[in-house]
């Protein structure tokens, strides 16, 4: 590989990351109102309940499980973002391998100027796609989350 198409790679790659932060820094934008409601408004409501949990008269193990009792709807809404969230970020690899496969066939092929192009169409494409499925995605959890605006 000569020196200028090592530079026009790594200009490509740059280009690529770039647009993958775009992906990670709009999910972090959008998911704020519903980790905030996780972080402060059940975490809060945990911790009241809680502290009611506190009784003298209770064993340990009532204690125990009453707090335990209080931790679920947190834990509930913790499992559910990480479940979307791990099922958006699935889409989204599925979605870079087809590019990478794209890419590599073309290699294969020796078309590597247009195959560099593709890529990088490509992984826009799937970039611009996933971010448009993430109001989607929020509105879902807040649904589920009832969480109302």
């Amino acid at each position: 590989m000569d020196h200028i198409a090592a530079v026009e790679e790594q200009m490509v790659t740059d280009r690529l990351r770039r647009k993958l932060n775009e992906v990670n820094t709009s999910a972090q934008t959008q998911l704020t109102g519903i980790q905030d409601h996780v972080n402060f408004t059940l975490q809060q409501a945990y911790f009241k309940c809680a502290y009611e949990c506190f009784d003298r008269r209770s064993t340990q193990d009532e204690i125990n499980n009453c707090v335990e009792n209080c931790s679920v709807p947190v834990l509930k809404a913790q499992n559910l973002i990480e479940s979307e969230m791990a099922k958006f970020q699935e889409r989204l690899n599925r979605s870079l391998m087809v590019c990478q496969d794209k890419f590599e066939a073309a290699k294969l092929q020796h078309i590597k100027t247009d195959a560099m192009k593709d890529l990088e169409s490509c992984v826009d494409g799937s970039v611009q796609d996933s971010i448009k499925t993430l109001p989607h995605l929020v509105a879902r959890l807040k649904t589920s989350l009832s969480i109302s605006e």
